[in-house]
């Protein structure tokens, strides 16, 4: 019985957040949380949510780029500040975020909210802001997501002066790729997502045949650029549990909805709209 409960204390210990120190040139150590027990990516060099993997490095963005962007003429706007109309919940029925002003901010525990509408490949301009005064550290600061089909998500956080592994700060794809710099505004100050997005394509034999693509601008600066996704990043219908290598689980229509996350902590979301970029026919 006691090494039975050895081994128990040893294996819980094992799956539990796993955190390297890395010593700032010229200041104190810090402590970044991330696994070292998890598969490895594509490539073989870092673990999937690696707290080993560089940071990337941090630039101050414009003062503005596209903050309050008036939407194109032939763009959809899918939140001005006016309602809801255009989303529902992730589960299905009216969406219960609350609005105010020209904002909405999520409900926490609430459960996303997403499109009634589906497009393929696309622009899509949204606007976030966390909150301010910061709580919380690593991924509990500040935390939500673009997620694009339940499959493929942009992470949302509050990754300024702020540490976590690469692959899961701010515009990172989730679990695969970091952001090339860390572009990100003060908490409370408005930021800013452009995403251009290209959908995977199947053939009639359920084989891929194009990967999924995406083009990040975070506060007007290239954060992922013509990046080919290795597959989905989380969500149910991605069928990629956490931590997870990645990987084309599930075959789907190029028409894709947009969700914003519950992920328990308030964010705040306004300025949201999409174009479509009518690429079907150079496919």
């Amino acid at each position: 019985m006691k090494k039975y409960c050895i081994l128990l204390l040893l294996a819980g210990l094992a799956l539990r957040p796993q955190a390297v120190t890395a010593q700032n040139v010229g200041g104190p150590a810090e402590v970044i949380d991330g696994f070292t027990n998890t598969p490895m990516e594509p490539g073989g060099k870092w673990h999937v949510h690696d707290p080993g993997r560089p940071q990337p490095a941090v630039i101050t963005p414009g003062a503005t780029f596209s903050q309050g962007a008036p939407a194109p003429s032939d763009a959809e706007v899918l939140f001005d500040g006016t309602g809801l109309a255009k989303w529902q919940s992730a589960n299905g029925g009216p969406a219960t975020w609350h609005t105010n002003g020209d904002y909405v901010e999520t409900a926490p525990r609430g459960g996303g909210i997403r499109t009634y509408g589906k497009w393929a490949d696309f622009q899509l301009h949204v606007e976030w802001a966390s909150p301010n005064p910061p709580k919380g550290t690593s991924q509990g600061r500040g935390n939500s997501g673009i997620l694009i089909n339940d499959m493929y998500e942009v992470q949302v956080l509050d990754s300024y002066q702020a540490k976590t592994y690469a692959d899961g700060q701010a515009a990172a794809i989730y679990g695969q790729s970091p952001p090339l710099v860390n572009a990100s505004k003060p908490p409370g100050e408005w930021q800013s997502y452009d995403i251009i997005f290209e959908s995977p394509r199947w053939n009639d034999k359920k084989e891929l045949i194009k990967k999924a693509v995406i083009t990040v601008l975070h506060n007007g600066v290239v954060v992922q650029n013509h990046y080919e996704l290795q597959g989905g990043t989380d969500g149910i219908n991605g069928a990629i549990p956490w931590k997870s290598v990645t990987k084309y689980a599930v075959v789907h229509p190029p028409e894709v909805f947009i969700e914003l996350q519950d992920h328990t902590n308030p964010v705040r979301f306004r300025n949201i709209w999409i174009r479509s970029l009518h690429l079907g026919s150079n496919l």
